[in-house]
């Protein structure tokens, strides 16, 4: 770990100085600015950035913080996001102004800071502290906008057929959609939590079909990376999610109390 932390990795055209440098601001000192007060006790954080609003992949960091700021916590992959690239989500953050505003259907990804959902698989069980969810035949995410239950995950068991009538997201692909392995493995990143309506639904990280795939709107990745990622993640560390292009992240990190990005 010390290791990695003496280390640059490059994201998007810039070089992350892992644990180089101090959070902007050392969340003991005192209370956080109102434009960070969402995220101001979050310990550990998942951070994607991309080139830039229209790219479809990225790369993902993991941090923790302590007195000294944010560090790196020694996890660094590739990602594909959605084949549109990236828009401003509904998630922890204010107004955060120039960019496009997610919308249900766009093939874009939520950009912004989110906090986490449960994790998700295929399997009964998995290696996380996380809160998970073993998917069944029935599970659908429910992306049809003018519904009671957007943006859940319900079963139709109890819900009933024709409440997930429309959805195009059953969660068991490997069922429904010609074996895909997709959502054997998962998180729900939490973007509009309270269901705007046509503001975008069923954001997810999960596998990636393969390294050059993109989404229709979640963060993708190799199994390896996901099963690292769910075995890291502490609930009591209050994780949260965020996913930035280059230029926005450059803008916004000092202000959002984010970890540091130089250029190479």
């Amino acid at each position: 770990m010390r290791r990695a932390w003496r280390l640059g990795w490059r994201v998007a055209g810039l070089t992350l100085l892992a644990g180089a440098l101090p959070a902007a601001a050392d969340p003991a000192a005192g209370p956080a600015p109102a434009a960070t007060a969402g995220w101001a006790q979050a310990r550990q954080l998942i951070l994607v950035v991309t080139p830039d609003w229209n790219a479809d992949h990225g790369s993902l960091q993991t941090f923790v913080r302590d007195g000294q700021g944010w560090r790196a916590a020694g996890l660094a992959a590739p990602v594909t996001i959605g084949h549109a690239g990236a828009a401003w989500g509904r998630g922890l953050q204010p107004e955060a102004g120039e960019g496009p505003r997610k919308r249900e259907g766009d093939g874009r990804s939520p950009a912004g800071v989110f906090r986490l959902g449960i994790a998700f698989g295929y399997a009964a069980g998995a290696t996380t502290a996380m809160p998970y969810r073993a998917l069944t035949a029935g599970d659908y995410c429910i992306d049809v906008s003018g519904s009671p239950l957007y943006n859940r995950i319900v079963d139709a068991a109890k819900v009933g057929e024709a409440a997930v009538k429309g959805s195009t997201e059953p969660m068991r692909r490997d069922l429904h959609v010609h074996g895909d392995q997709r959502y054997k493995l998962g998180f729900v990143i939490a973007h509009n939590a309270d269901a705007r309506a046509q503001a975008g639904s069923c954001i997810f990280g999960h596998l990636w079909k393969s390294p050059h795939d993109a989404t229709t709107g979640c963060t993708a990745m190799a199994e390896a990376t996901m099963r690292a990622l769910l075995a890291w993640l502490r609930p009591d560390e209050q994780p949260v999610f965020v996913l930035l292009p280059r230029q926005a992240y450059a803008r916004l990190a000092a202000s959002w109390q984010l970890p540091r990005l130089a250029a190479p």
